[in-house]
């Protein structure tokens, strides 16, 4: 159990792959995801729960009185739910997701825990055009690896314009290494962990098939040019692991 979710929130095994299927299809976050997404990426990202601490003492550190918020891809609340224990209570969340699913379980846990301050789900299509406005932190957490590469710099360049003086983006993302041999090694000790995790061969095998065309990683260098590139001043690593990294990006 993630380190800041009530002990009444219980999550479902994520067997989604656990039989074989017949004809693979693109990775979809519908219901069948949303229902088990919390054990999924618990156990598929490492140090998820240190990655969602790191994520809220940031947003704390930066959020500012009168300003949003905003957990873009915001999937089932989690992220939300983390910076909820550290942000000031009257800073109004924004999250957005493209996936209604994924919306209806995190309204779902909110009201579990009595979620109290105020907030907004919106379910929009993060490449389809996105206004941010009076932001002072915007959170990318394994969010912008999903969205087409055709888009990305419009997006960033939209979050961008959307933050404050002073604001921050919150980027985690998988990543690609910078020199194929290790990516080929990263690639393999990725998989070890997912091993550890109690995933057969064939849940490996098939979830990556899955997201093949879905999950489009950038090298970490590229992630950082296009966040330069798009006006941001500094940019820092706060988290990296083989082909996981977090970045925090400061607009002055």
């Amino acid at each position: 159990m993630l380190y800041f979710v009530p002990s009444n929130i219980t999550m479902a095994k994520d067997e989604v792959f656990r039989e074989e299927i017949e004809k693979a299809s693109d990775f979809k976050f519908g219901a069948n995801v949303a229902k088990v997404f919390d054990d999924m990426v618990s156990r598929s990202v490492p140090f998820y729960g240190e990655i969602q601490r790191m994520v809220a003492e940031l947003a704390a550190d930066h959020a500012k009185e009168d300003s949003l918020v905003y957990d873009l891809g915001c999937s089932t609340g989690t992220t939300m739910i983390g910076m909820d224990t550290m942000v000031d209570k009257d800073i109004r969340f924004i999250g957005i997701d493209d996936s209604q699913e994924m919306l209806d379980k995190c309204k779902s846990k909110f009201d579990e825990i009595g979620f109290n301050r105020p907030y907004e789900l919106r379910c929009a299509d993060l490449g389809q055009g996105m206004q941010i406005e009076n932001a002072s932190v915007v959170v990318l957490c394994l969010t912008l690896q999903f969205v087409r590469p055709i888009y990305r710099e419009q997006l960033v360049k939209n979050i961008f314009d959307g933050l404050n003086s002073g604001g921050v983006l919150i980027l985690v993302e998988k990543i690609l290494a910078e020199e194929s041999n290790f990516n080929r090694d990263f690639i393999k000790y990725y998989y070890n962990y997912k091993r550890r995790n109690n995933y057969s061969e064939l849940e490996i095998s098939q979830k990556r098939e899955a997201l093949e065309n879905v999950l489009i990683p950038y090298k970490l260098s590229e992630d950082i040019a296009l966040l330069r590139d798009r006006g941001f001043n500094h940019c820092e690593v706060f988290f990296k692991w083989f082909n996981f990294a977090g970045i925090v990006a400061v607009k002055k």
